[in-house]
């Protein structure tokens, strides 16, 4: 058995012990239950499990020992009170939509996001009669003026991929409260440690765990949380019968992961900021997008919602895509990857990667020019990273 404890303890110390559940053995290290059901000692014990009379697991698919240790921890450091771990980060993003809509229903999110969000909200959920409109969620007027009576859902990401725009959490939370709607935010460019959303008003929050979590370039992972009456009456029974969970193994990944996410994230920040000064500076470079900067289009509301800046920075060269081109191939320790919130420094050109199904109008409107980077700062030395930087930027001029 694992002991407890009545005090309220800090994000570092729930990161390594919170949700812990041993079995007889008194194992150090969480156990991975690698298993796909269960046993019962008796029939009786069998209905009265499926009836919910008892408590215990049943299928892995509902819920499975390892996982439900992820859940518990993400939600003692998210402050929520449910949660349930889902195969991927996208897949995420369409249960806790899919899970609360219906046709004749309608959609509001800020426009910001990654392209395969835009391609639920866009494409999926229209197929099956829900409505949807994308606005500039920066301006919180945009909110209020496209709001419907019929709203169900509104989404945002912040800061935003790529472009690591920031939105008022608070304020949209205000309007999805004006006529009922719950609100949805994608974290994971903040990470639960530096914006917690919940506390600032919004009703769930989604994560791609495959980010900074695993933060090792492992697995693939998502996780929903919220407050349990949401996840009873809206994403319980989708999730069961639709399968969306995640593995025991890839939990166990992430479960490891947790335990190194302060030290990973804060040094990858501070590289992260020291990097975002450097490229400001530099001649090649045109524009600087860093949350951490008194520069940063939306400063103010960094500074009334986020405790600290990102490991992400989006930044543009001067001559376009062939520019960009060069300095990736330049590179020598920077890897070109579409992946991020990695330990090793991950570079993408958007225009042609994470974003290259948006037409040429939607990347304008979102300001992804063929000149832009998106960086994903790593743990290595932050004078090497750039030194490589650098000579990347001047071997493209």
């Amino acid at each position: 058995m694992t002991k407890t404890t009545t005090r309220k303890l800090r994000p570092a110390t729930n990161l390594v012990h919170a949700g812990t559940l041993r079995s007889g053995f008194g194992e150090t290290s969480e156990a991975l239950f690698l298993t796909q059901g269960f046993v019962y000692p008796s029939a009786e014990a069998a209905e009265a499990r499926f009836k919910g009379e008892e408590p215990g697991f049943i299928y892995s698919r509902y819920a499975n020992p390892t996982t439900d240790m992820f859940e518990k921890r993400m939600c003692a450091l998210e402050g929520a009170e449910d949660a349930r771990a889902t195969a991927s980060g996208m897949a995420a993003v369409a249960a806790a939509i899919i899970c609360q809509v219906k046709a004749g229903d309608h959609v509001l999110a800020a426009r910001a996001m990654f392209g395969s969000c835009r391609y639920i909200i866009e494409t999926l959920l229209p197929r099956y009669g829900v409505d949807f409109t994308l606005i500039d969620g920066s301006k919180i007027e945009n909110w209020q003026k496209a709001v419907r009576p019929n709203t169900k859902v509104l989404f945002l990401e912040s800061p935003t991929n790529p472009t690591l725009e920031v939105i008022d959490i608070a304020a949209v939370a205000k309007v999805a409260n004006s006529v009922g709607a719950k609100l949805i935010v994608d974290n994971v460019f903040a990470t639960p440690l530096f914006q917690k959303p919940l506390e600032l008003g919004a009703h769930i929050v989604i994560y791609s765990t495959t980010k900074h979590i695993d933060g090792h370039g492992r697995c693939l992972g998502g996780i929903i949380l919220s407050d349990k009456q949401w996840i009873d009456e809206n994403l319980h029974e989708y999730f069961r019968h639709t399968g969306p969970g995640l593995s025991p193994f890839n939990s166990w990944v992430m479960l490891k992961g947790l335990e190194t996410l302060t030290v990973r994230v804060q040094q990858q920040t501070a590289n992260a900021a020291k990097i975002a000064d450097f490229l400001a500076d530099h001649p090649a470079v045109t524009k600087v997008l860093y949350p951490g900067r008194a520069d940063h289009p939306q400063a103010d509301i960094v500074a009334k919602q986020m405790s600290g800046g990102s490991t992400l920075i989006a930044f543009e060269v001067k001559g376009g895509k062939k520019a960009t081109f060069d300095v990736e191939n330049a590179l020598e320790i920077i890897q070109i990857s579409n992946n991020l919130g990695d330990s090793k420094s991950l570079i993408t050109h958007p225009t042609t990667t994470t974003h290259k199904n948006l037409t040429d109008e939607a990347r304008a409107e979102l300001g992804i020019s063929d000149g832009l980077l998106r960086l994903s700062v790593g743990l290595e030395d932050v004078n090497d990273l750039i030194e490589d930087l650098d000579t990347a930027l001047k071997a493209a001029r």
